[in-house]
């Protein structure tokens, strides 16, 4: 028993180090760097470099030329999924903070990016995603408010194209989903989203562990 243990112990510390790796495995440039100090400083959480990495290969696996973003923040998720986008491709992101996306918007011109790139829609995610064109999404991407994840699925749902994507990040919460002790309300709601994600009818779901865990799955109806 004392020999299995010290295995575990090296199998644990081999994945934290492979972890590791993974998410450290795409480099990133100054403007992501730029925007993450932005993140930083105004006590914001960016998706890790594996998260973004993620979303950037998932943009150019579906081609995206339209992608909806629930949470501008300072742009670090936003300049991820331009450039795994369309080089037409146009960005639209939402964020209760306009001078957040100020920021954004400084960061997307760093990475290069043109300002017909990226649409930046001010206010609360529920009262603009329904304004937004059914099915006229290749992708839309969740990081707000926990609370609101299943109304995001709903709303994700009409705004995607048949075959496209929706991702949600953060939904380990810091382990907190997987934790058998009493959690708040906003983890409680992540495991809905996941039990109603991998029992939907509809939708083809895999839960990545990148960064915080990137739920995502693609929109199999017609």
């Amino acid at each position: 028993m004392r020999q299995l243990r010290g295995q575990e112990r090296v199998i644990t510390g081999n994945r934290q180090t492979s972890w590791a790796f993974a998410d450290a495995f795409v480099a990133e440039d100054e403007a992501l760097h730029w925007a993450r100090d932005r993140a930083r400083e105004a006590g914001l959480r960016s998706v890790s470099a594996g998260t973004g990495a993620a979303l950037r290969l998932l943009a150019a696996a579906a081609d995206a030329k339209a992608v909806a973003e629930i949470g501008t923040g300072t742009g670090v998720s936003g300049i991820h999924l331009l450039h795994g986008m369309r080089p037409d491709g146009v960005l639209t992101t939402v964020d209760t903070e306009p001078e957040m996306q100020q920021f954004a918007k400084q960061a997307f011109r760093a990475a290069g990016f043109a300002g017909n790139r990226a649409r930046f829609i001010p206010g609360r995610a529920l009262d603009v995603l329904p304004r937004l064109a059914d099915g006229g999404y290749d992708l839309v991407f969740c990081d707000g408010d926990r609370l609101e994840c299943l109304d995001y699925l709903e709303e994700a749902l009409r705004l995607l194209r048949p075959g496209g994507l929706v991702c949600f990040e953060g939904v380990f919460a810091n382990g907190r989903t997987v934790d058998s002790a009493a959690q708040p309300a906003e983890v409680l709601r992540l495991r809905e989203l996941l039990r109603t994600v991998r029992e939907s009818t509809v939708l083809q779901s895999s839960l990545l562990p990148v960064g915080d865990g990137l739920l995502c799955a693609v929109n199999r109806g017609g």
